[in-house]
């Protein structure tokens, strides 16, 4: 009886040590949490440049393109000439006013640059049957005034045309001098009017500067919308309104 329960008491206690060792096990700890994967920066966008080694010649003349470019994979010069390295040069002759433009295409985006090439036709001289014109007939013959938008004095791309046929007549007749008068159409008061005519005159004068005509040559001076070349109320009069006009000085 004594040794029935000393046995008793041995296997208790052999059950306590084990619930007791399982109860102070500690848990295993579980993978570390995986850190989120750092975002690659994203791709630059392409740049592109594009000059023309002269913005106006005549016609038969050749002009020289050169353009650079930096994060392009692809580049394409339009009209006429196609993929084009990411930077270098070619030679174009057009026959008439055109505007070059490169499109350089990269991962991240794309990118444009133009270039506007002006052909001015050569004055043909006069046939030798016909008597000889005046300086002032040759004047309106071959110079032209320069249109804007409404509340604008910037140089349209039709008014660079025209102001490049000038720049040639004035260029091969260095004795002339001119006068350019800046109009306005009849909206908006005089005081307003005479400064945005000036502005007009003033931006013509400066792009026949560019162009090679002597500074000395040209005066301005502001008309605003004093002196209207239309009187209709209507777009299209305003818009013949809105010029910078060229006047032969004595």
């Amino acid at each position: 009886m004594h040794t029935r329960s000393y046995g008793k008491a041995v296997l208790l206690g052999l059950l306590s040590l084990v619930v007791l060792g399982a109860g102070c096990k500690k848990p295993v700890a579980g993978p570390p949490p995986s850190l989120p994967t750092p975002r690659a920066p994203a791709p630059a966008r392409p740049t592109v440049t594009l000059q023309a080694s002269s913005n106006i010649i005549q016609k038969g003349e050749t002009v020289t393109l050169n353009w650079s470019s930096t994060n392009a994979t692809e580049l394409d010069l339009a009209p006429g000439v196609g993929r084009v390295a990411p930077e270098g040069s070619t030679q174009v002759s057009p026959d008439t006013s055109i505007t070059y433009t490169i499109t350089a295409t990269g991962p991240g985006g794309s990118a444009e640059a133009s270039a506007r090439i002006t052909v001015a036709a050569p004055a043909a001289p006069p046939p030798a049957e016909q008597p000889t014109e005046t300086m002032e007939e040759l004047f309106r013959k071959n110079v032209f005034d320069a249109f804007f938008d409404y509340d604008k004095a910037d140089i349209r791309t039709d008014a660079r045309d025209a102001l490049a046929r000038t720049a040639v007549f004035l260029r091969s007749n260095p004795q002339v001098k001119v006068t350019i008068e800046g109009h306005c159409d009849e909206r908006g008061s005089t005081e307003y009017n005479l400064a945005l005519g000036d502005r007009r005159a003033q931006a013509a004068r400066q792009f026949l500067i560019s162009l090679g005509v002597s500074p000395e040559r040209m005066q301005t001076v502001s008309f605003g919308k004093e002196k209207p070349f239309c009187t209709t109320s209507d777009e299209a009069c305003w818009q013949k309104n809105r010029r910078a006009h060229f006047v032969m000085a004595k």
